[in-house]
């Protein structure tokens, strides 16, 4: 039998996939994925039916974002390491990976902490192609930028648990997916997987990060706006409502989709009072606070 056509027919009889929807999202729910939402589930059940993966063997993980332009999290599926493994093994052309190659030891105090690491990690995965050679595609990743940080309140720079624990294994991790994504791009594409964001900033603005073990966001503490800034920015912000640029729900979304301090209730309130100008009442444009900018071009500054 063709190999391709053995690799369809494999995916077309995942064991899962049989199953009543219902009894597979209670089954899922209360073992791979506690507390998820149902249509965060289904989400899962149909990346993995398009991917013809098995959802019992959780190749990915159900992960919350924010959405700044629903103004609301939504939750994404977002691939683990052993999604492309699978792709790959299953696509007839995955050759095999070769062992992790690392770099010299290296032992730096970061965070207060003393660990000793790998200061890089070289792995080849290999391919075969059409004409029947067998092509070698190599990704090489470094600890100090790959490692994920504790965080906290304390915002320490040190390796949270897992990168303590395990430095040299979370590094052929990160170097395994960059080889495979690198052999397999028609799998993989260019998102990164979830052990390989785990502890990254997901939106350098946000500072969210995500925990590869749970698969869930990590959200940094945002300061509430403080009295002096609000008096600050809102003449501009009030302007581009008085003339009609801008609603006052709009400007909350704005402020709040920068993530960079939240809004009091108060702060709010006053924000959701102001209106559109009537063209009789409009005063000069000489006698506004500020001039009337758009907000989408005020950084907080």
């Amino acid at each position: 039998m063709n190999t391709k056509v053995a690799v369809i027919k494999e995916r077309q009889s995942v064991p899962a996939m049989v199953m009543n929807e219902d009894e597979l999202i209670n089954v899922l729910r209360n073992s791979l994925y506690p507390g998820a939402q149902t249509d965060s589930i289904k989400l899962v059940i149909g990346y993995c039916k398009a991917s013809g993966l098995d959802p019992i063997q959780k190749p990915v993980h159900i992960v919350p974002m924010w959405d700044s332009k629903l103004g609301a999290m939504r939750d994404v599926i977002m691939p683990g390491i052993g999604s492309y493994r699978t792709q790959a093994a299953r696509s007839g052309e995955y050759a095999g990976v070769s062992e992790p190659e690392f770099g010299e030891d290296v032992t730096k105090t970061l965070g207060g902490v003393e660990i000793t690491f790998p200061a890089w990690c070289k792995v080849v995965v290999k391919r075969l192609l059409e004409n029947g050679t067998v092509a070698e595609f190599a990704a090489t990743e470094r600890w100090i930028e790959n490692y994920a940080i504790k965080g906290g309140k304390e915002k320490s720079i040190a390796p949270n648990t897992m990168w303590m624990k395990r430095p040299y294994a979370q590094l052929a991790k990160c170097a395994e997916a960059q080889a495979l994504r690198k052999a397999f791009p028609e799998f993989s594409g260019a998102q990164p997987t979830a052990d390989e964001m785990e502890g990254k900033t997901l939106n350098e603005v946000s500072g969210e990060t995500i925990d590869g073990t749970t698969g869930e966001i990590i959200k940094k503490e945002i300061p509430a706006l403080s009295a002096e800034e609000f008096a600050k920015q809102s003449p501009k912000w009030r302007a581009a409502v008085e003339n009609g640029k801008k609603t006052p729900a709009e400007i909350l979304a704005w402020v709040n989709g920068l993530n960079i301090a939240t809004l009091t209730e108060e702060q709010k309130k006053i924000i959701g009072g102001w209106r559109k100008a009537e063209p009789d009442k409009a005063e000069p444009e000489a006698k506004h606070s500020a001039p009337a900018i758009d907000p989408d071009d005020l950084p907080f500054n």
